[in-house]
């Protein structure tokens, strides 16, 4: 058994570092990428909203495909749905593309990453779950946030890189042969354990039965309820900080075309991940309960926001940045280990989807929004609104942390454990 959860393991790992490391060439230049193609600040944060449009439209229904057919049948999916949206997004740069037929290829966009969410995830604990796996939930989504982070400084630096030596085109060429070779290592590789698909008379039957299960085991679940409508307000400003980070430190730094520096940015981004991936475990020992661990993220990660628009200069925004992006990183396991501790099997890909749509419904909403703000105001006021709206987290948090939810304490030497819960 302990065979089996160590490839389990190192599968999850290699996902993990294949599918990022492919996305990630265009993660420090997309911003960019938009506004050489014609777009102005609005309507580049506009067509990130709605790629995350297209998460939320599409979460749930993909959640279900994955507890309906696999998670393997879902995984695949997204590679194959990411390489052609990165054809098309290449093509809408080369003929400058009117808004609208951006916002359509990023919605399929979003697509793509809806299939992977909530679907690997939930391959990951279903899989230790069988083998018995004796360790922490966090130890292994720390691995991961660490694969992760290595993958998206390689993959980013790289991209920012070529993209100056080159042309802003060439890293999605790169981002489309590698989604190539993750299909084919997810083909590979993958194999659904501790799941079986279930069937039923009809398809509408099973979506019937799986989305009302989702309901009783989320949003009817008050530990889960709570965390769950956080996720606008963190997750939602994690986007738009993100991308608009990009023109921001170049507009910093006094030279609009210096690709490498956006590059170099989200490096910092990717190596703040990897540190963030390896102190979770003694982050757990100094908190003791996971929601006590967020609170204190989503309080500091705000401060650092607001830091970033009171003292706009470039260094100082930097390791700012590199703060942030440690406690967001920090937190990430420890979220993923509190909430699939309180979600059964049968219902995880499709709970775990739908928290992910209401993250990205907070991205549809504020990223236009504080896009705007920074067309008119400037990126500075952008980032102090944007802690504004994340600090709205915290009662939410607090909440969940009332409840006192099984999976809320860390207890050190903890086995793999994933609650039965009763429909």
């Amino acid at each position: 058994m302990k065979e089996a959860g160590d490839r389990i393991v190192k599968t999850y790992i290699a996902l993990t570092l294949f599918s990022t490391f492919a996305s990630s060439f265009i993660w420090g230049i997309n911003t960019l990428f938009l506004l050489d193609a014609g777009l102005s600040i609005t309507q580049a944060f506009a067509a990130n909203a709605f790629f995350t449009l297209g998460q939320v439209l599409f979460e749930v229904p993909t959640g279900i495909v994955a507890d309906t057919f696999g998670r393997r049948i879902s995984d695949l999916l997204g590679s194959a749905t990411l390489f052609g949206s990165t054809i098309l997004y290449l093509w809408m740069w080369q003929i400058s593309g009117p808004f609208w037929a951006w916002a359509v290829v990023s919605a399929i966009l979003g697509l793509g990453f809806t299939f992977f969410s909530g679907a690997t995830e939930a391959w990951l604990v279903d899989g230790l779950n069988s083998s018995k796996y004796e360790g922490t939930l966090e130890s292994v989504f720390a691995k991961g946030s660490v694969a992760s982070g290595i993958a998206m400084l390689t993959g980013t630096l790289a991209g920012g890189l070529i993209a100056q030596a080159t042309n802003l085109g060439v890293p999605y060429i790169l981002r489309a042969i590698m989604l190539g070779i993750t299909f084919l290592l997810a083909f590979a590789l993958m194999r659904d354990v501790g799941f079986k698909p279930r069937k039923s008379s009809t398809f509408a039957d099973e979506i019937k039965s799986v989305f009302k299960a989702s309901l009783d085991h989320g949003l009817r679940n008050p530990p889960v309820r709570w965390l769950m409508l956080s996720a606008p307000f963190a997750g939602g400003i994690g986007i738009f900080a993100f991308y608009a980070m990009q023109p921001y430190l170049l507009e910093l730094y006094g030279s609009p075309e210096s690709y490498a520096v956006a590059g170099i940015a989200a490096a910092i981004v990717a190596g703040a991940q990897i540190v963030g991936g390896l102190i979770v475990p003694y982050a757990g020992k100094v908190f003791g309960r996971r929601t006590v661990l967020l609170l204190f993220g989503s309080a500091a990660s705000s401060a650092a926001l607001v830091l970033m628009g009171v003292v706009p200069n470039f260094w100082v925004v930097l390791v700012l940045l590199a703060i942030w992006s440690i406690v967001f990183a920090a937190t990430g396991p420890i979220r993923q280990a509190y909430i699939n501790g309180l979600i059964p099997s049968e219902q995880r890909a499709t709970v775990l989807s739908s928290d992910n749509l209401l993250t990205s419904s907070g991205g549809v909403v504020f990223q236009p929004a504080l896009g705007k703000a920074a067309d008119v105001w400037g990126y500075p006021v952008s980032y102090m609104i944007s802690a504004g709206v994340q600090l709205l987290a915290l009662p939410f948090l607090m909440l969940a942390s009332r409840e006192k939810a099984p999976s809320d304490e860390i207890k050190e030497g903890e086995k793999t454990e994933i609650a039965k819960i009763s429909g």
